[in-house]
């Protein structure tokens, strides 16, 4: 059997992901958006208490399954306090620093579900007024959010209905270059949602039947470490994470390869399933890069963090500039596609 992705469906896909807002803790919307995407396509889901979504695919063998996971979870903050002066302070959701989101436009939305947008600003961003406007550090004293709102004072903000504890998303500002990029926040782990829902649409356009019943967990609680920790069926013995394979200095990985994670910082990858990856791809022509992400884990990892007994593997795309602006390339979401449809029709690991 033979797959070849198509790349703009995905990269199409993947954009209608990325501008539905979803951090960490309010990602009721985007799973309805996913759930009733499986309903169209004929593929029977679950969703455990914490809100995540187990897609179900039959297969020849009942005795051993697999589950592939990827987050729907993204990057976010809350509201830590109302300043005197109507702006907005920030508390971050997940692993990223200040400056990886100065300037950024972003929605507040209350708990009625009201939106406001607003931008993410430092307090001294004036360098008509501010003397350190480039040296202050950016952090939560200094960052603050300016709501797109005639406020003057925290009275004010409230009676917007803006409370502590709202919801912030950043806008992702998805583009699709030529058909050869895609850029957003949110990439991760979007971008790995996008390809395991159009291989579930491939799938069951093809009536393909799978060698083990395997589960698909799409997962919202991963920036905070726990999104793929439970609900892993006892009969699962391969698990493998789909998310992005980080970039910079040192790295193998690049945006036009899938990578293969050896190692993170949790500790090594299930040798045995990383050496069947790898095969996998060398057998199919699939251009991959086996690397090691120091400072990472994955849902994967928070698996074997829990005590689950199996073998526990993490592939991806390569996501450029990771928890800030980021960007791939169509080779990179083709070759990662192909390599995860090979491994699903594949043996498991001995």
């Amino acid at each position: 059997m033979t797959y070849e992705p198509n790349t703009a469906k995905t990269m199409q896909l993947i954009k209608e992901l990325t501008e539905v807002p979803s951090p960490t803790g309010n990602t009721a919307v985007i799973i309805a958006k996913i759930g009733t995407f499986l309903d169209k396509i004929g593929v029977s889901y679950t969703k455990n208490h914490k809100g995540g979504l187990i897609a179900t695919l039959p297969g020849k063998k009942h005795d051993k399954q697999r589950m592939l996971t990827a987050h729907v979870d993204t990057l976010g903050a809350m509201v830590k306090e109302i300043k005197a002066d109507g702006r907005l302070l920030l508390s971050l959701i997940g692993g990223f620093r200040f400056n990886a989101i100065e300037g950024e436009y972003c929605t507040i939305e209350t708990s009625s579900g009201k939106t406001f947008s607003g931008t993410i600003l430092m307090h001294q961003t004036s360098v008509h007024v501010y003397k350190d406007a480039a040296t202050a550090e950016r952090n939560e004293r200094n960052m603050e959010v300016r709501v797109d709102a005639k406020v003057r004072t925290a009275e004010d903000v409230k009676k917007l209905g803006i409370r502590v504890g709202d919801f912030v998303s950043f806008d992702p500002r998805t583009e699709i270059i030529a058909d050869e990029f895609i850029k957003s926040r949110h990439l991760d782990d979007k971008a790995s949602v996008g390809m395991l829902l159009r291989l579930l649409v491939h799938i069951q356009k093809e009536k393909l039947e799978l060698p083990y019943v395997t589960h698909f967990l799409i997962s919202n609680n991963e920036e905070i470490g726990y999104g793929g920790n439970s609900n892993i069926p006892k009969e699962t013995v391969e698990y493998l994470a789909v998310d992005m394979g980080a970039l910079g200095d040192g790295q193998e990985s690049d945006e036009y390869t899938v990578s293969i994670c050896a190692k993170d910082g949790s500790g090594p990858y299930h040798y045995g399933l990383r050496k069947h990856l790898v095969q996998l791809a060398e057998q199919n022509g699939i251009d991959y890069k086996v690397d090691i992400y120091p400072y990472y884990s994955s849902d994967a990892s928070a698996a074997i963090r829990a005590g689950n007994d199996i073998i526990h593997g993490l592939l991806g795309a390569g996501i450029d500039s990771s928890h800030a602006y980021e960007r791939t390339h169509r080779d990179s979401l083709y070759h990662t596609e192909k390599l995860l449809y090979h491994y699903l029709f594949s043996e498991m690991v001995e």
